[in-house]
């Protein structure tokens, strides 16, 4: 879904469809649609891999080129084993530091990572389950926007009146965020599962004794 496809969407949810009298302009909405990606991203980010460069003798990994990051959930080195070899890391600002095990001897790392959805004109990274989830937080900022704009303007009453799209606005909010909580809850544990690091296995040559 583009970002025109969900703002239509948002403005029916609204009953904001009079092309000559829209109550909302594009870039208001395209504002309040954003803050909800924003919201929806840190819940269930957009997941991804990027393969690092690894310096002989060097622990450090420069994670510059990863934009709008969220979270780095694990560091692969090296590369083509099974089972996959995580190695633990720190991080400070853009530098990543492999802190186990020996020194790097070079290759590539494979980096997994958490970054920001976006969506434009053209495309989107939001998962089609969670397009309706973004529909409603981008209408319940819009109505509370709303609402505390018009509190002390003339208005005809009606269903149009600030107490309505106030309770409007806190009602799909409070969906909205106790959905947040319902997909991160999922997500997390997904992502532990995935993530955990494996013990190696036992030996079977040799013996440590009781």
């Amino acid at each position: 879904m583009t970002l025109n496809e969900m703002r239509a969407l948002v403005r029916c949810d609204l009953r904001d469809e009079d092309e000559n009298n829209y109550r909302w302009n594009d870039d208001e909405l395209n504002r309040h649609i954003l803050h909800a990606v924003k919201d929806v991203s840190e819940a269930v980010p957009n997941e991804q891999t990027i393969i690092i460069p690894v310096i002989s003798g060097s622990r450090e990994l420069d994670v510059t080129g990863i934009a709008d990051r969220i979270a780095i959930r694990a560091v692969e080195y090296p590369l083509n084993f099974f089972p996959k070899r995580y190695r633990r890391f720190s991080i400070w600002k853009d530098m990543l530091t492999i802190i186990d095990g020996e020194a790097p001897a070079g290759g590539n790392a494979c980096i997994y990572y958490e970054k920001m959805h976006a969506i434009d004109d053209s495309s989107s990274s939001i998962p089609q389950h969670l397009e309706e989830l973004v529909i409603c937080g981008a209408c319940g900022y819009a109505a509370i926007e709303w609402a505390a704009y018009s509190v002390n303007r003339i208005n005809i009453g009606g269903s149009e009146t600030p107490a309505d799209f106030l309770r409007l606005g806190k009602a799909k909010i409070a969906y909205f965020r106790s959905e947040l909580k319902r997909v991160a809850g999922k997500n997390r544990l997904r992502i532990n599962r995935l993530y955990k690091p494996q013990p190696p296995p036992p030996s079977k040559i040799t013996d440590y004794g009781v």
